[in-house]
């Protein structure tokens, strides 16, 4: 029974006819119309003849059905069962749409992943936000294929019913059960606990997730959270959690100073960016480029072109040489301070090095040597550019590196 089971695993999603026989392998007994007398022999027969296979054993065997096919590791977590019981409206409209999605699947060959979509996309728009939330845990609990979009759709619609609990239920699941997120889960859930303005419940979201998750993830998770707190404009629930990381016993590391970096420069809040910074160093974790050239990019925003040098000169003193960004924000600063012969210097000494000039750095120079009149040789650098086009870095090139 074991062999035809597996076997049968790995092509039943693939085979849409073979759907509903799933169902005898991961639940039988709580199928509609079977008959609780066939052996697992007759079973195991049926599905090794529509696999092409050889029968194992001829030898009835009836252990549990948790014992044949458990298709995941037994997980330990330290807090209590996440399963709610679902009300009886909820628990009909998800067994009827799961009915519906194995008739479907028998008509046609629609992936089971693209109907499970679609059907909890239906249920969203029907506002039955807790029946859609009991299909999918009855489509895990059966082994299908998990969607990643249904959830999210799911989570979406949650935030936008302001439904913080089935929000917050659907994400621990995810987590437990160490289904894949991606950045519009992260999004989802951060809005959907940010719109119930209560900075207890941050608080304790972040506990939550810190008691769920194992100690090799957690710090990943919770970065994750703090920029998509920021990402949906709530700033203050991201720095309440970096703030908190350490009640929870959590360190945050070089990722989480760069993310808190980049959200406290681009929100303009530059004297608590200094802050963070000092802490970092403090808590001896060894800024990055990117951790300076976030700094630079921030200074050079508001003016502090002061200590966009001074940034500058401590990269040197650490050992990290300046790449096209660096280059970029201290030419700019050391321009729009007055000191036009040094950032000419630095452009030059950019080229005859490793470092590709940007667009961006040349239009820059062109546009500010006009202003100050300099026009034959803004001239001039507008027909270097224009001749070595093809080798200069672009907005393409940034968005090959994103991806």
């Amino acid at each position: 029974m074991l062999s035809a089971s597996n076997r049968f695993k790995q092509v039943a999603w693939k085979t849409p006819k073979l759907y509903c026989i799933s169902f005898f392998l991961f639940n039988p007994y709580s199928y509609k119309g079977f008959d609780q007398d066939l052996s697992f022999t007759k079973l195991h027969g049926s599905i090794s003849q529509l696999l092409n296979t050889k029968h194992m054993t001829t030898t009835a065997v009836k252990l549990p059905i948790s014992r044949i096919c458990a298709p995941y590791p037994m997980i330990t977590f330290t807090a209590r069962s996440l399963v709610t019981k679902p009300s009886i409206e909820d628990e009909e409209a998800a067994s009827q749409v799961l009915d519906a999605i194995g008739f479907e699947l028998q008509k046609n060959t629609t992936s089971i992943k693209d109907l499970c979509t679609n059907h909890i996309n239906e249920l969203c728009k029907k506002r039955q936000l807790r029946a859609a939330a009991r299909l999918l845990q009855l489509l895990r609990d059966k082994h299908a294929i998990s969607s990643l979009p249904a959830y999210n759709l799911l989570l979406a619609a949650a935030s936008e019913k302001n439904d913080t609990q089935i929000a917050l239920h659907v994400f621990y699941n995810m987590l437990v059960n160490h289904l894949r997120m991606n950045s519009a889960t992260f999004f989802n859930i951060a809005k959907a606990v940010s719109k119930s303005n209560d900075l207890t419940l941050v608080q304790s979201f972040v506990k939550e997730v810190s008691q769920l998750v194992n100690a090799a993830s957690v710090t990943i998770i919770i970065n994750r959270i703090i920029y998509a707190f920021a990402d949906c404009g709530h700033v203050h629930n991201a720095m309440l959690v970096f703030d908190h990381m350490k009640t929870f016993k959590l360190n945050p590391n070089l990722v989480t100073y760069n993310t808190v970096l980049g959200i406290l420069g681009k929100a303009g809040r530059v004297d608590e960016m200094l802050d963070a910074f000092a802490s970092m160093k403090k808590a001896d974790i060894d800024p990055d480029i990117f951790s300076y050239n976030t700094l630079l990019h921030s200074l050079r925003r508001v003016g502090r072109f002061d200590l966009c040098v001074e940034m500058i000169k401590e990269m040197g003193e650490v050992g990290l040489q300046p790449d096209f960004i660096t280059y970029t924000a201290l030419i700019e600063c050391v321009f729009k301070s007055g000191n036009i012969e040094e950032s000419l210097r630095l452009f030059e000494h950019m080229k005859r090095g490793d470092v590709r000039p940007s667009i961006y750095i040349y239009r820059s120079l062109i546009n500010n040597l006009k202003k100050l009149g300099k026009s034959e040789l803004a001239l001039k650098f507008l027909e270097e550019m224009n001749e070595h086009r093809k080798d200069l870095i672009c907005p393409k090139d940034f968005k090959k590196k994103n991806r």
